[in-house]
C-alpha cells in the first residue's frame, strides 16, 4: 500500500506532515463530518475553516447568533443539522462547540436511548463549563469515541481542567502543549497533527 501525505492547503508553505495510508484517508468518506465552531465562529485562518477548504464535504453547523453563548439554542441548532441526514456523523468541535456537542449527545440519549447519528467527536480546546455556568448540563458520559485536545496555556480552559472534563465525558485526552486556544492565533496553519488525531479517532469507531 502506498502512503500519501495528509492534505494541506496548496497556498500554505510545505510542512513536515507524516504519511497516512490511503485506507485511512478513505475512511473520511464513510462519515458525515460536521464542523462545530465556538463563539464568534471560526474565521478563514482558523484550522476548522482551513479543513473545510481541504475537505469540501465537511459541513459547518451555522449558528444564528454566534456572539451569544446560549447552550440550549446552540444545541437545538446542532440537532436540526444532525436530523438532516441518517449517515453516521463525526463532529469536529472547538471551544463552545464542544459543550454544544456534549449537550446535544445527552439530549439525543434522553430522547431515544442512543446518540445516533453521532459516531464520534473530536473536542478541541473546550470552553470551561464553569465559566458559562453550564456544568450540570454537560456532565454527561458520551456513548461514542471522543478525544479532548487541551492546551497548556489556553485562557478558556487549563489543560488540567480539560483533562478533568475528558474524564467526565469518558473521552481520551491529548495535551497539545502550549498552543493557546488552539485557534487562528495559535498559528497552526492546516493543523496536520489535528488531522492525524481525527483519522486515529475514526479507527476507534466500532
Amino acid at each position: 500500500m502506498h502512503d500519501i501525505l495528509l492534505r494541506e492547503d496548496p497556498m500554505s508553505p510545505p510542512s513536515a506532515a507524516s504519511a497516512a495510508s490511503h485506507a485511512h484517508l478513505a475512511r473520511l468518506a464513510d462519515y458525515r463530518i460536521l464542523v462545530a465552531p465556538g463563539l464568534h465562529g471560526s474565521g478563514p485562518d482558523h484550522w476548522q475553516s482551513r479543513w473545510q477548504r481541504l475537505y469540501p464535504s465537511f459541513e459547518r453547523v451555522e449558528q444564528q447568533h454566534w456572539n451569544q453563548a446560549d447552550l440550549p439554542r446552540w444545541s437545538r441548532r446542532l440537532g436540526e443539522v444532525l436530523a438532516q441526514s441518517a449517515r453516521p456523523t463525526v463532529i469536529v468541535a472547538h471551544s463552545f462547540g464542544c459543550l454544544t456537542t456534549v449537550h446535544r449527545a445527552a439530549a439525543l440519549q434522553a430522547e431515544s436511548g442512543a446518540a445516533f447519528p453521532i459516531a464520534a467527536a473530536l473536542l478541541v480546546a473546550p470552553a470551561d463549563p464553569d465559566k458559562f455556568e453550564v456544568s450540570a448540563a454537560v456532565s454527561h458520559r458520551l456513548p461514542f469515541p471522543a478525544l479532548v485536545v487541551g492546551s497548556e496555556d489556553d485562557p478558556w480552559m487549563s489543560a488540567a481542567r480539560a483533562r478533568h472534563w475528558a474524564g467526565v465525558w469518558g473521552a481520551h485526552f491529548r495535551n497539545a502543549g502550549a498552543q493557546g486556544h488552539i485557534n487562528a492565533e495559535s498559528g497552526l496553519g492546516d493543523w496536520v497533527a489535528g488531522q492525524e488525531l481525527l483519522l486515529a479517532l475514526l479507527d476507534r469507531i466500532a
